[in-house]
């Protein structure tokens, strides 16, 4: 089972720990060997996934939307993408070099591409700009890839 994600970055410390815990529980119901993750690796959902993933058993692919990506990360989570990236099973590119919304997007439609479901770390509001989360769960419902949201009760984000 291929499960790509996708997600809100920046993240309370409290909606964080609820996350973390929606996503565990979703692992949970995967067969560790079955279990494949797809992510793109960015802090938040995307790396906390990908490392519950790995943790339960599974394998992960990583998706790198563009040459520059990993500059355009936090610098705070360059460790973490670099420990994620090099246990990757198998990495993907676009091809594309800035590291910008349009990237973000094509690195989103490949991820979905290669998914057999989508997890998706949304509130349910529309995308803040192009290549957001909103943007990703409309592109895979349009290519009839599932779509399970996870987002804690009541809970906000800035």
């Amino acid at each position: 089972m291929r499960v790509g994600i996708t997600g809100h970055r920046g993240l309370t410390a409290e909606v964080e720990e609820q996350v973390r815990q929606l996503l565990a529980t979703a692992i949970d119901g995967y067969v560790a060997g079955e279990l494949v993750a797809v992510s793109c690796i960015a802090d938040g959902p995307d790396s906390w996934f990908a490392q519950a993933a790995l943790d339960h058993g599974g394998r992960l692919e990583a998706v790198i939307p563009a040459e520059e990506y990993r500059d355009s990360l936090p610098d705070w989570h360059h460790p973490v993408y670099d420990a994620l990236l090099v246990r990757a099973a198998e990495v993907h590119h676009t091809g594309l070099t800035a590291s910008d919304s349009n990237a973000h997007m094509a690195g989103s439609e490949v991820l979905v591409g290669l998914a057999d479901e989508l997890l998706a770390v949304w509130d349910g509001k529309p995308a803040g700009g192009y290549g957001g989360t909103a943007d990703v769960v409309a592109y895979a419902e349009r290519m009839g890839v599932p779509v399970r949201v996870l987002w804690p009760q009541g809970a906000t984000r800035s």
